[in-house]
């Protein structure tokens, strides 16, 4: 007798798991092709609810006022407006280009100032072992649930007596040091090998020598990370830039903003077409290191 089982003497249910029907890889097939439209339409609407703000600025930006506040709308300006550009620039009661050199300045010099002491702080509390490494981050932590509405007022008194009231150290020296920038390091570093810094230690080095002969040529992704985070962070601020520079060669490109729409006067074209223009050295920034936003935040350690 053939030990071979014929289809007659095989049960139903493991003819079906033996070889499927068509039906049911066609009805497979059809959902993973509905699953893939279905993604690719969200993937969409989600494409032009992003971009649509970056349209309505770049639109009204070359139009005239009379086509921004028109009561019918048109995709593209009836009449682009190039010399809107030349009347940005040359606009005596807005220098754009000093408020956006001084936006570049303070932001690089306060990217700079972060990554450096916030790093060694970071690095210390993860790896030099000391008395008072867990309160002193415990304090660190307590600073991010001071509400910066709170600490506003000291700080100005402070800068004030020093005489930094209209100066670049006024805006940057404040926030040079941030507890959240801190938490992150301190969160990398506590997951960074600690072989490779015991080789450092066999070589003769201490904390601070392998910290920069070793720790930072290996995290080169993760500061790229947080200088990205922190220079967005830094160019849009508003508010300090605002009380601290109060002379207007001393504004950022965000003050500058806010000058073209006051109670008194309203100038849309040269709003939106300043928007744009301050917007562009944050868009290059995002297109060519947002991969290192993802790899960053993978890095930190941080979960859920």
């Amino acid at each position: 007798m053939s030990s071979a089982l014929t289809p007659d003497l095989v049960p139903a249910a493991d003819q079906q798991e033996l070889a499927p029907p068509r039906r049911r890889r066609r009805r497979m097939t059809l959902g993973r092709a509905i699953a893939q439209v279905l993604r690719y339409l969200a993937l969409a609407i989600s494409a032009v609810l992003f971009l649509l703000p970056f349209y309505l600025i770049i639109r009204n930006a070359l139009s005239s006022d009379m086509d921004i506040t028109a009561p019918t709308w048109t995709i593209f300006p009836t009449d682009i407006q190039w010399g809107n550009f030349r009347e940005l620039f040359t606009d005596p009661s807005v220098n754009i280009l000093r408020s956006l050199a001084n936006s570049a300045i303070i932001a690089v010099l306060q990217t700079a100032g972060q990554l450096l002491i916030c790093s060694m702080a970071g690095y210390g509390l993860a790896r030099i072992p000391y008395r008072w490494a867990t309160p002193i981050f415990y304090g660190v932590l307590v600073t991010l649930m001071i509400p910066p509405a709170v600490t506003f007022i000291p700080s100005f008194i402070i800068v004030s007596q020093l005489r930094w009231v209209d100066t670049l150290q006024g805006i940057i020296v404040p926030v040079l040091f941030s507890g959240f920038t801190t938490f992150l390091f301190r969160q990398y570093f506590l997951a960074f090998p600690r072989s490779l810094e015991e080789a450092a230690r066999v070589d003769g080095l201490g904390y601070f020598g392998a910290f920069w002969r070793v720790v930072v040529p290996n995290s080169g992704a993760f500061f790229a990370a947080i200088a990205v985070i922190t220079f967005i962070a830094s160019w849009n601020a508003f508010l300090w830039p605002l009380v601290i520079g109060q002379n207007s060669s001393m504004w950022t490109v965000q003050v500058a903003l806010s000058t073209f729409l006051t109670a008194q006067t309203i100038n849309l074209h040269e709003l939106f077409l300043a928007a744009a223009v301050s917007i562009a050295p944050l868009v290059l920034v995002f297109v060519f290191l947002q991969r290192y936003l993802v790899q960053g935040v993978a890095e930190t350690g941080i979960k859920g």
